[in-house]
């Protein structure tokens, strides 16, 4: 019963997302709202994090599989983006370097905001 209520809980945050996208006609896809929503929730506490745990580790878990259907549209497509795989590869290696660089300075900046407060 408590997997059912996570997945609800986070369902009924994603149609949210969803529905919102929809009604005001946004540019951002429903299923960002959705996680937007969902992570000003878990800041507010309004939803605690032991209330979609379970889901979550599962989702976490099983990432990898998710990522079965955009992998199988790419290589299907892959006569569209042949002429342009260089520059999708360039893309690639560039905007992971910058993630990696980020996320790096990222928790460098939590960790000193954590060590002045503990002082």
């Amino acid at each position: 019963m408590k997997i059912f209520r996570e997945t609800l809980i986070v369902l009924i945050i994603y149609l949210i997302g969803e529905f919102l996208s929809k009604f005001f006609g946004l540019p951002i896809p429903g299923n960002i709202i959705g996680m937007l929503i969902l992570l000003l929730l878990l800041i507010t506490k309004v939803i605690k994090v032991n209330q979609i745990e379970t889901v979550s580790n599962f989702f976490l878990d099983h990432l990898a599989f998710f990522f079965i259907p955009a992998g199988v549209k790419l290589l299907s497509s892959f006569n569209l983006i042949k002429n342009d795989l260089f520059t999708i590869l360039l893309l690639c290696l560039i905007t992971t370097v910058l993630v990696i660089l980020f996320t790096g300075k990222t928790v460098d900046l939590i960790l000193q905001l954590k060590g002045k407060r503990g002082k």
